[in-house]
């Protein structure tokens, strides 16, 4: 008699290799189809109908599709409610056993619970791996048996723990049955083309290994020495492909270990770091993980918000930074500090108002990493930026684009303005302002807010805060 088949639901992990549930679900020795769900919970949401990110999965499941049907399978894609999608296509299937990996979101641990809900009511279950973590829940703790609230401690304790097989290899080999040829289009989906291909932006395991293999080869020893500057290219730009799956975190962390690569391994732990905060605080999706600093009286400036949004505050590498944005859908690490900090500390506004910002348009958007970024800028978060050190926006701007190069890169109208003002050009005396064609107020805005004021308010808002404690 034919062993009953298993199901794979594929969600953000979208490869065929090193993949845990697609391991866990061949070993069993089952035939195994694979799934995916274009899920109507989360695309009737966005505000958009030109989302990049749903390009880039569109394009990352044609590349797997394509790799499955190598292997004698194929993708089953479905597009509506995937708690509702994945508990039919098992039962028109006759699969009882769903393998997925495990996310630490809320919403989607909710969605996953009802599921094994339904699955259960016909005999069935869904089976959840640890895929896109090296530690994960419980895993990594104190010594007193508690999740770390601190970065350091929790890094070396999860590099004590780590042994060979933490971040060995899944072999996924095993039958595949024939799948239905054909992925909806976007246009069937209800979405259209974006500027992917103009960006450079190349999706699915193919783009994956390729930003990788340039990487390792010329700049993951330097990456702690450039990382921090904008104009330079120094990162991996792997962050979207580490969102939807295109590629392994243990083949990462195989490769900096190899290479003994420190810098670029203590990012790949601030990622695992950031996702037990999620999974064991879920609190902090609405409120700040520190109690105390949701009591703090934000500023409601809807113009300073649009100023900002718009990079049109008046200083340049903050300017810049949201440009880029706007552009591209990303963002340099350093400079997601910077803006967030001028939002929070300098125009005195509610960090969840920067965050929601950020999910609506970033490429990468992982709430995990993303509010925990949110709330280090803002003081409220675990291990966070102490209160009272306020990121001077033209000091990081000398430091980290001593240049200007970033800047004239995505505020033209600087383009002619010397170095020594590129920084700060309000500073400019008024004659050479004409002379460049450069007259702040007319090409360029002043600020929206003088730094040093909006420090002594900032500092004056969080005392309030700290002496209710």
């Amino acid at each position: 008699m034919e062993t009953a088949p298993a199901l794979v639901w594929f969600r953000r992990d979208l490869r065929d290799h090193d993949h845990a549930a697609l391991a866990a679900a061949l070993a069993s020795g089952r035939p195994v189809h694979c799934a995916f769900v274009f899920d109507r919970d989360i695309l009737d949401a966005l505000p958009s109908r030109t989302d990049r990110r749903v390009e880039f999965i569109h394009g990352s499941l044609l590349q797997l599709d394509a790799a499955l049907r190598q292997r004698g399978g194929g993708l089953i894609v479905r597009h509506g409610h995937a708690g509702e999608e994945i508990p039919r296509l098992a039962g028109e299937l006759g699969v009882a056993e769903v393998y997925a990996n495990r996310d630490y979101e809320p919403a989607a641990q909710a969605r996953d619970a009802a599921v094994d809900r339904q699955l259960a009511t016909t005999g069935g279950r869904l089976h959840l791996l640890k895929d896109q973590v090296i530690f994960e829940c419980d895993e990594v703790l104190s010594g007193a048996g508690r999740p770390y609230t601190v970065f350091t401690p929790y890094k070396n304790a999860w590099r004590k723990r780590l042994s060979t097989a933490d971040h060995a290899p899944f072999t996924t080999q095993g039958r595949f049955p024939p799948a239905p040829a054909g992925l909806p289009t976007l246009a069937e989906l209800g979405f259209a083309p974006t500027d992917l291909p103009e960006l450079g932006i190349v999706p699915g395991m193919a783009g994956a290994r390729r930003l990788w293999d340039e990487f390792r080869a010329g700049r993951i020893h330097r990456y702690g020495t450039l990382r921090d500057f904008p104009a330079v290219k120094g990162v991996s730009y792997l962050s979207v492909h580490l969102r939807f799956g295109t590629i392994s975190i243990r083949e990462l962390v195989s490769a900096a270990l190899a290479e003994q690569a420190d810098a670029w391994l203590n990012e790949l732990i601030w990622r695992d770091f950031y996702f037990m905060i999620l999974d064991r605080f879920p609190q902090v999706v609405d409120r700040a993980f520190k109690p105390e600093y949701d009591a703090i009286r934000w500023a409601d400036w809807p113009e300073g918000l649009a100023a900002w949004q718009q990079g049109r505050t008046g200083y340049p590498l903050v300017d810049a930074a949201m440009r880029q944005l706007n552009h591209s859908g990303w963002m340099h690490n350093r400079l997601r500090m910077v803006v967030a900090s001028f939002l929070c500390k300098d125009l005195g506004l509610d960090w969840r108002l920067g965050e929601r910002y950020f999910a609506e348009r970033l490429n990468d958007f992982d709430l995990a990493a993303n509010n925990g970024g949110w709330q280090w800028a803002a003081s409220s978060g675990c291990d966070a930026q102490p209160w009272f050190r306020i990121f001077n926006p033209v000091t990081q701007s000398e430091k980290f684009d001593p240049d200007g190069k970033f800047i004239r890169r995505y505020v033209p109208e600087l383009a002619r303005v010397p170095d020594k003002y590129i920084h700060a050009p309000w500073t400019m005396g008024r004659l050479e302002q004409e002379a460049l064609g450069v007259v702040i107020g007319r090409d360029y805005p002043g600020p929206i807010v003088d730094h040093a004021a909006a420090r002594e308010k900032t500092l004056a808002r969080y005392a309030v805060v700290k002496k209710a404690v």
